[in-house]
């Protein structure tokens, strides 16, 4: 069965309480979840006025002297 989606919908008392789906489909929506979770969370960091910089910048700045 590769790549067909299965779905089933769970009833109860004639009202959708569920869905059962395959883990794969489950898996990726967890994906596209959180990574519209990060998305969100760096507009309210950019709207706060955080600034970014590179890797390298913040290691120099903070590395310790050898």
């Amino acid at each position: 069965m590769a790549g067909r989606i299965i779905r089933d919908i769970v009833y109860r008392d004639g009202c959708a309480v569920a869905v059962i789906l395959g883990i794969e489909e489950y898996r990726e929506m967890l994906e596209r979840l959180e990574d519209l979770e990060d998305l969100a969370m760096l507009e309210q960091m950019r709207a706060r006025g955080l600034k970014a910089r590179p890797l390298e910048e913040f290691l120099e700045e903070h590395a310790p002297s050898a």
